[in-house]
This record gives C-alpha cells, structure tokens and sequence, in this order.
C-alpha cells in the first residue's frame, strides 16, 4: 500500500479545494428545510461548486449521476437525488459532497435536521459527529491508522449504536479515493504509520439500530437493514507533527 504525501504545494491545493467545499456544505445546510426537493438540493450544490471555479467529483464518478449524494432517515449514503423526493418535517437527510480544485480533491459530509426532529434523531447526528472528532484526536504523525478507527468504536459503541462495516474511510488527494482505506470500527492490526502530510477523508457512517446494510437495486443507495435511522459526518483532513488540521470545516 503506497500511501502518499503531499509536498507544501500540494497541500496549499488540498487546502483550497477543502476551503470552498466547507462553504458549499454550509451554504446547502442553509436551505434544508421541509418541501425542498433532494434535486434541488443537488442542483445547487453543483451550481456552488462550479461558480467557484471547481469541478463537482461525484458527478459521473463510477457512473453515479448527480454531483451530491443525498441519503434519508434509514439511507445511510450514495442516495440519488430526486426530483419527487421532497424532505419533510422531522426526516434527517445527510449530504455528501466533493470537488476538484486545479486537480486535486477534496470530500465532505454532514447530516442535518429537517425542521424539528425527535430528540432521539438529534442524538444520532451529534454522536456521529463527535465520533469524528474523537477519531482525529488520534491523527498525528508517529501514531498508526487504526488507532483513529478504535477511537471512533470506543466513543460510539458506548451509546449501543451500530458502525456500517462495509464503507469505510479513505486517503485522498489527486484521486477521489486514496490508499489507505480507513474503516470506523475497531481493529485488531494498527495499520500504517502516520506521516506528516498524508490527507485523508475519515467518515463516521453510524446507525441507529444495527451496523448491517443493503444496497438497493440502483447500484448505489445503501440503506439499514432493520430500518433505522444512520447519519453521516466526514471531513478530509492534514495529518501533521502536532495536531491534525481539518480542511473542510470553515
């Protein structure tokens, strides 16, 4: 497994191409609410993404045909938007988006409320974005790979909560998809050594129920098994010699 790092010029790309993708993620967050189509959702994402000199990576990637996955309540991702899927109060719905500035990309998701939702659902978004964060804790040269997927199961697993096992995290950076592949769950090998340099896309994927999925017969959405909610929070990150910089938060 070659792992790459990124030379000063390289991350300065990284860093521009996470920069406008936290600004895309927090304009979309901006207009979820009850009645909005995932279409539209999708078509402004593309628009941002475009108007600032990007190009949207997930559109046409594999063949998947729109620029942002769009996943709701128990579609835990690569959900398709629709033109007759139209949000509705109390659904949480994750978006997952990415771009490519001067070649290099970056990659991003949230999962957001939709008007008020239960208490139960927002417990679901928080703990899954937390989980990343306890994760990065761990993202440090000198420190190996796996210690950040055992720091995501120790938070989560505490709340009873379920970790899709089979998507998993990524490195990143001229390629969407990067060696290495960085699973949310524990274990058992340490994986490879952290270096200074490497950028990857860490990705919490947490359902409410059981970690067990399907994927429907359109090649792409994944859903929960027993029908529960999942959320969905990523960042692509820095690893450095200190503490790991988040690239795509503003």
């Amino acid at each position: 497994m070659a792992v790459s790092i990124k030379s000063a010029r390289e991350i300065a790309m990284m860093r521009e191409a996470g920069r406008i993708l936290a600004k895309v993620h927090d304009e979309l967050g901006k207009v979820i609410c009850p009645g909005i189509t995932t279409y539209e959702i999708d078509q402004l994402g593309e628009k941002l993404i475009r108007e600032n000199g990007c190009i949207p990576n997930f559109l046409h990637y594999n063949g998947y045909p729109a620029s942002v996955c769009i996943s709701v309540n128990q579609e835990v991702v690569h959900g398709i938007p629709n033109k007759s899927r139209v949000l509705k109060e109390g659904d949480i719905v994750s978006l997952d988006a990415g771009l490519i500035y001067k070649g290099y990309h970056s990659d991003a998701a949230r999962t957001h409320a939709v008007g008020t939702i239960s208490a139960e659902a927002q417990k679901l978004i928080d703990v899954t974005r937390q989980s990343f964060f306890e994760g990065i804790k761990l993202a440090k040269e000198g420190n190996h790979l796996h210690d950040i997927s055992n720091a995501i199961d120790a938070y989560v697993s505490q709340f009873g909560y379920g970790i899709v096992k089979d998507l998993v995290g990524h490195g990143i950076g001229t390629q969407l998809h990067e060696d290495p592949q960085i699973p949310n769950f524990a274990q058992k090998r340490r994986g490879v050594r952290l270096q200074a340099g490497m950028t990857l896309a860490i990705e919490p994927m947490i359902n409410a129920g059981g970690w067990e999925v399907n994927f429907l017969q359109d090649g792409w959405t994944v859903v929960t098994r027993d029908g529960s909610l999942s959320a969905h929070y990523e960042n692509t990150i820095l690893v450095t010699d200190g503490e790991p910089e988040i690239l795509t938060l503003l």
